[in-house]
């Protein structure tokens, strides 16, 4: 599994975008009540807020992409944010480690808001 299904999986509940989720071959069609209705989007905040509450470490998950991954149970070592940067298509130096973080978190928020995600205005700026 990818890192930002990963991240889609723990947040939203299930990767949503065509890029994300694995191509389907039912041969059903959806009926068109199914067809024409949105997903719910899942508030990013108050999932991520709840989780926090459970951590028993203080995690800013609103500015750190290492804290972010922390509080999702996944590895924030920065191999694994190389490895993000890679499946993301970062187009920086993956040495400076401090300007990828910075993409990489906005990216993160990004993409779970491209997928069903109500995040903050002001965390994607």
């Amino acid at each position: 599994m990818g890192l930002i299904k990963k991240f889609l999986t723990a947040i939203i509940g299930h990767p949503t975008s065509e890029a994300a989720a694995p191509a389907t071959t039912s041969a059903a069609a959806p009926s068109p009540a199914t067809a024409s209705a949105p997903p719910p989007q899942v508030d990013v905040s108050a999932v991520l807020d709840g989780l926090a509450k459970k951590n028993p470490e203080k995690l800013d998950w609103k500015k750190s992409i290492v804290d972010l991954m922390k509080l999702v149970g996944m590895d924030s070592s920065l191999s694994a944010r190389k490895e993000l940067a890679k499946e993301l298509n970062y187009p920086g130096d993956t040495g400076d480690s401090a300007k990828m973080n910075v993409w990489l978190h906005k990216e993160v928020l990004r993409q779970l808001a491209a997928n069903g995600g109500k995040v903050p205005a002001e965390l994607l700026d």
